[in-house]
């Protein structure tokens, strides 16, 4: 691999003269603050929030460095994983010009985020077991490929990709690898977090919505080198990610053990629901998961999901994506919710299928 970073960055990025907030301007801890152009007075909610927000995010930063084992520099933070990977696009993508690789079924925004922005899309569909077909990977990079996106524990199959296949790419590859690790705290596989050091070309993305259960704040975190970084925070907005969201991260971070219980639980849980669907007539296939959901295959997945609704379940019909024809992504609710879905999956089966 011969990668080169200023070969990947828009030029216009490099030169870019980044929007320089009132916060980045001075060091220190003033106390009379009449630069950001604030309403002294207050807001109706408190005095706090008047103020505009740290536009980088020191003290999440600093906690989250601790908790990921990487350092502060190496972390950029989103207005979900979604702004995440829009910066990465208008960071090192040329509009009308390069292209990048996605590998269906996976997460649907990396499409349609190189769609606004213009960006040539490369599809190499996951093998029939849901793993890189790294061949055909290989065979579509060309000059103007700029990034390769996999998913892993991947969305919407839930299974993690092969380690040895993406390390694979990121020994070949000359542009930007970036894996999505938005359910990887409910898998035994190791973050690629950690390998940040090995990787220059490796970028993470992770979230709070999942497994912290913060979905609501819209927190999304991306690992990188410190030069990835640094470029990332020269296209962002100023002020990204609302002083509220950051408080209550801080605050969340402190609970550690607790999320660690409610990951068991769910994964308990998910292996549960796993047996009890596949024992059921009809149901062909239980996809195994490192996830907080599932994907069941099973024949008429239109008329269950459809028939769910009807009785205020809401799971998602997956059926029309690559390699997931009649499948349902369920994701693993709380005890009382999952012995519901199963008692109407069993009525309906009951139903649907002695009448044909």
């Amino acid at each position: 691999m011969n990668f080169d970073l200023k070969k990947l960055v828009r030029p216009n990025i490099e030169i870019l003269k980044a929007y320089s907030s009132a916060k980045e301007e001075y060091t220190g801890d003033a106390k009379i603050l009449l630069d950001a152009n604030e309403n002294s007075l207050g807001s109706p909610l408190t005095k706090w929030y008047n103020r505009y927000p740290d536009p980088y995010q020191k003290k999440v930063k600093e906690k989250l460095a601790f908790i990921k084992q990487i350092k502060a520099e190496q972390i950029f933070i989103g207005n979900g994983s979604d702004e995440c990977i829009d910066v990465l696009y208008r960071t090192f993508c040329e509009p009308g010009k390069d292209n990048i690789i996605i590998c269906p079924p996976t997460y649907p925004m990396f499409e349609v985020s190189a769609n606004i922005n213009n960006i040539a899309i490369q599809v190499a569909p996951l093998l029939p077991n849901f793993q890189l077909n790294v061949a055909h990977i290989e065979q579509l990079v060309n000059a103007q490929t700029k990034i390769i996106w996999i998913c892993s524990p991947n969305n919407p199959t839930g299974n993690s990709i092969d380690r040895i296949d993406i390390e694979t790419i990121l020994n070949h590859f000359n542009g930007l690898v970036v894996i999505d690790e938005a359910y990887i705290n409910f898998s035994t596989q190791k973050s690629f977090a950690q390998s940040l050091i090995d990787y220059p070309n490796l970028v993470v993305l992770q979230t709070l919505s999942k497994a912290w259960g913060l979905a609501g704040l819209r927190v999304g975190m991306c690992f990188a080198d410190e030069t990835i970084i640094q470029y990332m925070n020269k296209v962002k907005p100023p002020y990204n990610i609302n002083m509220v969201s950051q408080e209550l991260v801080l605050t969340a971070l402190e609970e550690v053990g607790q999320v660690n219980d409610m990951i068991q639980h769910l994964v308990d849980m998910r292996k549960a629901l796993a047996e009890v669907i596949a024992s059921m007539p009809y149901v062909q296939e239980v996809y195994p998961s490192d996830a907080n959901f599932l994907l069941v295959k099973i024949p008429k997945a239109n008329q269950l999901y459809q028939y769910l609704l009807t009785k205020g379940i809401a799971v998602r019909d997956r059926s029309s994506l690559e390699n997931c024809a009649d499948s349902l992504r369920i994701t693993i609710g709380t005890e009382q919710e999952n012995t519901q879905l199963v008692e109407e999956m069993a009525n309906w089966i009951d139903f649907a299928f002695s009448n044909g």
